[in-house]
């Protein structure tokens, strides 16, 4: 890894599956399921879990049970309990489940902002400004993620300086972090490398996080840049579900195991049980209905042993009387 790599050696794994993933679920994942594998995602080493969201139940029918999830769940020490607002009634409702974290989010691009959110981004902005307010005062952290950083769906390339200008707002704002999203899996190494540079370099201790999707196939390589450039915290999600509506046909986020799998063949300390989590991920296809996009679930770790075949004696003696 290049000397602009974080100092710990620590990179800090976010898991988004069980909010960004289960959102976009055709059936609806039982409640006592999704505590089930929250408790045990809990216990593998992720620094963060995003739980839930508490958004309309009527806008995401699969989430409705926010409460109930952050009710029952086991909350390990040293795992940050996050959950996304979109207002402050959603805010309400997560403080008063106790959420560690509120996670808000606005496109910088007008358009995907105007298609998503039905709103400005100017409009989107103010009314976040309201809710991290409202957080902050009742003592809970806040993080903003901004969508198409790397590139929109509809308008193309977005100018990085001004989706920074955004970042900016919010800091000025008094939120603790920020996240950049590539929403539908438009970024390139160089250019998350370019923008993750400038970031640090203008807010040194802002807590950044990048969000990747695979969506072009891209994901690894992604965080791979980001990290080399400085940063030490990834959204992930279980088995790599999720995506974007905006993206058809395309994959989810980046993969929680096949990141970790990666990250410790290179040495950096994720403090993940990659057994623990793979028997998470192993779970996934019969919760969800559907096989996932996980390679690491298809193919198994890098020295994963095969067994020879049954003929192999005779192969071997064939071979030795040539």
């Amino acid at each position: 890894m290049s000397s602009s790599s974080p100092d710990n050696g620590r990179t800090y794994i976010q898991e988004v599956a069980t909010r960004d993933g289960f959102q976009n679920e055709t059936v609806f994942i039982p409640t006592a399921a999704k505590i089930a594998l929250i408790n045990q995602l809990s216990r593998v080493g992720l620094a963060k879990i995003e739980v839930t969201s508490f958004t309309s139940p009527k806008a995401i029918p699969a989430l409705a049970d926010a409460e109930a999830v952050m009710a029952g769940i086991d909350r390990v020490p040293g795992v940050c309990y996050a959950a996304l607002v979109p207002n402050v009634r959603g805010a309400e409702r997560a403080i008063a489940s106790t959420v560690d974290e509120l996670n808000m989010v606005m496109s910088v691009s007008e358009t995907h902002n105007l298609v998503n959110l039905r709103a400005t981004r100017e409009q989107s902005a103010a009314g976040l400004g309201r809710t991290a307010r409202l957080a902050l005062e009742a003592g809970v952290s806040v993080n903003v993620s901004l969508s198409c950083v790397f590139g929109c769906p509809m308008e193309g390339d977005v100018d990085s300086e001004q989706a920074l200008g955004w970042a900016a707002r919010f800091i000025d704002e008094g939120v603790s972090g920020i996240t950049l999203c590539d929403t539908t899996g438009m970024a390139y190494p160089s250019l998350v490398a370019s923008v993750v540079q400038r970031f640090k370099s203008r807010w040194p201790k802002t807590t950044l996080t990048l969000h990747f999707h695979n969506t072009r196939g891209m994901g690894l390589a992604n965080v791979l840049a980001a990290l080399q450039s400085g940063t030490d915290r990834f959204d992930t999600a279980l088995g790599g579900i999720g995506g974007c509506p905006y993206a058809p046909g395309a994959t989810g986020n980046v993969c929680t195991e096949d990141t970790v799998h990666m990250l410790e063949l290179m040495g950096s300390d994720t403090g993940v049980d990659l057994r623990g989590l793979l028997r998470c991920a192993a779970e996934l296809p019969a919760l969800v209905g559907h096989d996932v996009p996980s390679q690491l679930l298809k193919a198994g770790v890098r020295l994963k042993r095969h067994a020879l075949p049954g003929s192999f004696d005779d192969i071997r003696a064939r071979a030795a009387l040539r």
